[in-house]
């Protein structure tokens, strides 16, 4: 097998040891009113040699907050606890952004702070139910479409809380416009039908996610600044509609013009989702001018030949990391990996989370 996954690799300034990214996952390891632990750093300081972590989605503010027990960055204290964070994975050589997730309507008010508004770009309520640690599954609300004060003051949370990401240690910030979260939300029409300068057309559509990148970017640098993106994904309610290709060709598009120093193309075919076709990936590449990730049931066969093929520059792998806190040292001796324990994913403790030893 070739070992061009295990080569060296520039992001911006930054130099990645090899070319395998630990990609984000949600773990809601943090405590009950959002601040990481301890935990949370033994965690990410385990899985340090991979080029790249990116962190589990970390709300950008308390609207932002969907799930129980999942981080934020938006106050002194988030800054202090996840500096013990970077702080560990920088020791052990390791680099570290952070993912800025607005959860937007995957959300309840039982896993968000008193005043905090469950929002969206319109008043659509996501089918299904989400869990609460105070009265367990509890069906999605309605969320409030938002004004265009609600958008304005959404993109300055971003900007300042990848500015408190870059205080508290970290390499960089990747925004979450993947997986039906917010960002995505204004992309997709089944959570967009907004008829002002917001939604209906491509470039409509395509503006929040444009306005978060530019802002942020400007903030804290291009170098340090990427964005994931989930064309044909279904989580959450999203849906394709005619114009799907084009618009993240014009994203791709866009988001070169910026400078941002990747694009995160994610393909969850591997766990039911629509398979995302090559054409589309093939034409963001072209696109955009940038780093290129790509992630989704990846083996290390399959990665070293898509990175040799020009196809991608980094790939990123997500729940082998789970199991396997010695992942990379795994795939370079051919070691069998260990397989995670879906009942612990998302439960409190060391249990299924840091407790998975290494091969050695």
């Amino acid at each position: 097998m070739s070992n061009t996954l295990f080569e060296p690799f520039d992001l911006g300034t930054l130099h990645l040891r090899n070319r395998i990214v630990m990609a984000p996952m949600t773990r809601s390891r943090a405590t009950a009113d959002h601040i990481p632990t301890e935990l949370m750093a033994t965690y990410y300081e385990q899985r340090s040699t991979a080029g790249l972590i990116i962190t589990e989605g970390t709300s950008p503010s308390p609207d932002g907050l969907g799930y129980a027990r999942i981080p934020g960055m938006y106050t002194q204290n988030h800054v202090a606890a996840w500096r013990n964070v970077t702080k560990a994975v920088h020791k052990q050589g390791g680099c570290i952004f952070a993912q800025l997730m607005h959860a937007g309507r995957v959300a309840h008010p039982l896993n968000m702070p008193s005043g905090a508004r469950v929002l969206a770009p319109s008043a659509i309520g996501l089918s299904g139910t989400m869990w609460t640690d105070q009265q367990s599954m509890q069906p999605h609300p309605i969320p409030a479409a938002m004004t265009e004060d609600d958008i304005k003051q959404a993109i300055e949370k971003f900007t300042a809380s990848a500015a408190l990401a870059i205080e508290s240690g970290f390499d960089g910030v990747e925004l979450h416009g993947a997986n039906g979260y917010l960002i995505e939300q204004f992309l997709n029409t089944a959570s967009n039908q907004r008829s002002d300068r917001w939604g209906g057309s491509v470039e409509n559509r395509a503006r929040f996610a444009i306005e978060v990148a530019r802002a942020v970017s400007s903030r804290i640098g291009v170098s340090r600044t990427g964005i994931r993106l989930s064309p044909y994904g279904v989580f959450n309610d999203m849906v394709k509609d005619e114009n799907i290709e084009p618009l993240y060709e014009y994203l791709a598009g866009e988001f070169s013009k910026i400078g941002l120093a990747y694009i995160h193309i994610v393909d969850h075919s591997a766990m039911g989702a629509p398979e995302v076709p090559a054409t589309v990936k093939t034409k963001m590449r072209s696109n955009f001018h940038g780093t290129i990730i790509l992630s989704g049931g990846y083996d290390a066969a399959r990665a070293a030949a898509d990175i040799s093929a020009g196809k991608s520059d980094l790939i990123a792998f997500g729940r082998p990391f789970i199991a396997n806190p010695d992942f990379v040292l795994r795939l370079q001796d051919g070691t069998p990996l260990a397989q995670p324990d879906a009942n612990t994913f998302y439960t409190p403790g060391k249990e299924g989370y840091t407790d998975y030893p290494s091969a050695n």
